[in-house]
């Protein structure tokens, strides 16, 4: 039985759990929505988790609290942050007997390249804020899981050292900004590294009113502006893949101008393929084909960039359906367990792309946490493959999954 003082903690965090549950400051954290039987218990190992969720709470231990609300932020209400683990739960998976899964093949073949496995690593900007490794921890855990991996226009990483780490060429996420100059010159520099994807994100466009990002800053007891300064300009210029550019005049890493001309000019002016990053309806996906986009990246930036309070596994087989497979569709937005995969690898999506997961194991523990995270993800899709009687992702069919 526990002391006295050790059930009066207990009781204690309790209490602190259930303030925590009611408080809009964290009512969309990934944490508090995976319920836990020892919620005491803080990892400290990569190998003692059971789960991703396990990983949250060790890197909210490890970093300061504004980064942690860098990482965890949803915008407004964060409706869209909550909708995208909750949209899982709208369908079910359908398992089918008596298929020999003694054997799977996850193998993912995207562009003339094959990967191991259908996991994506998503674009994540700053990784250097919550590890000292930061993309290069990333991309090392790339490279022994063969996954394939997105970096950041915004990464405290270049595209030429991040290419390095992972052995082979990434994909390179931009920001076109309102400057095309400077847009056009992060995707010549990324193409000269030997990049052959551009994903170009195009859902960043009002300012993005980052609530819990705003609270958690303000009980930072650091002098944040001492290294980070203020303003875009001062976030923007200590990033490696614009060192360089200039950078004068930008308002935005998004833009408010952007439309498909600024895509079909870019597709004019490099010769990487342009998948497109940020759609949601199926009207967009279509315009996407008619204009010469080699693929889709369904997403709503993890909740991060609006607040329309529906989920990408739910606008997800629309998608697909309107696409028709004339280009690959991948997704991201949300998903922390294999099943979560499963259903949209069954839907038609060909990846699904991780985001903060492996930013919870990469605060916790550098790379041996981004490791860890992207092998219980890939263990959990393993076992619902098998469940699905699914020996290899073409075996994963529409008909696997149904609405609740």
């Amino acid at each position: 039985m526990p002391a006295p003082n050790a059930r009066f903690r207990h009781a204690s965090r309790r209490r602190l759990l259930q303030f925590l549950a009611a408080s809009p400051l964290l009512a969309g954290a990934d944490a508090l929505a995976q319920v836990t039987p020892f919620p005491d218990k803080v990892i400290s190992s990569p190998q003692e988790a059971l789960n991703v969720f396990d990983f949250e709470a060790a890197m909210q231990k490890a970093v300061p609290p504004a980064h942690y609300g860098y990482m965890a932020t949803g915008i407004d209400g964060e409706a869209t942050l909550r909708a995208n683990r909750e949209g899982f739960q709208k369908f079910q998976l359908r398992p089918r007997r008596l298929v020999d899964v003694s054997t799977l093949d996850l193998r993912m073949e995207l562009f003339g390249r094959t990967y191991a496995n259908p996991i994506v690593i998503a674009p994540t900007a700053s990784n250097r804020a919550f590890h000292e490794d930061g993309e290069i921890a990333v991309a090392r855990a790339a490279r022994t899981g063969n996954h394939l991996q997105m970096l950041s226009t915004v990464a405290t990483t270049s595209i030429e050292e991040a290419i390095e780490a992972r052995g082979q060429p990434v994909w390179f996420q931009l920001y076109p900004t309102n400057k095309w100059d400077l847009g056009d010159a992060l995707a010549r520099r990324a193409e000269k590294a030997g990049v052959e994807t551009i994903v170009v994100t195009v859902d960043v466009l009002a300012r993005q009113n980052w609530e819990t990002l705003t609270r958690l800053w303000r009980t930072d007891t650091r002098n944040c502006a001492s290294c980070h300064g203020w303003g875009l300009k001062s976030f923007v210029e200590r990033k490696p893949n614009l060192s360089g550019l200039d950078i004068s005049g930008i308002n935005n890493t998004g833009a408010t101008t952007l439309t498909w001309d600024y895509l079909k000019r870019l597709r004019d002016t490099v010769k990487t393929r342009i998948v497109v990053k940020g759609l949601l309806t199926p009207e967009d996906a279509l315009l996407a084909v008619d204009n010469g986009m080699d693929g889709i990246v369904v997403s709503n930036h993890g909740g991060r960039a609006e607040d329309n309070g529906s989920s990408t596994i739910e606008v997800l087989p629309d998608i697909v359906e309107v696409v028709d497979g004339r280009i690959p569709v991948l997704v991201d937005s949300g998903f922390r367990r294999g099943t979560d995969i499963a259903k949209a690898l069954a839907m038609g999506a060909r990846g699904v792309c991780i985001g903060r997961p492996y930013l919870w194991g990469l605060g916790a523990f550098g790379q041996p946490g981004v490791e860890r995270v992207l092998g219980l993800l890939l263990q959990e899709t393993r076992a619902a493959m098998q469940q699905l009687g699914a020996p290899s992702l073409k075996h994963l069919t529409p008909a696997m999954v149904k609405r609740a």
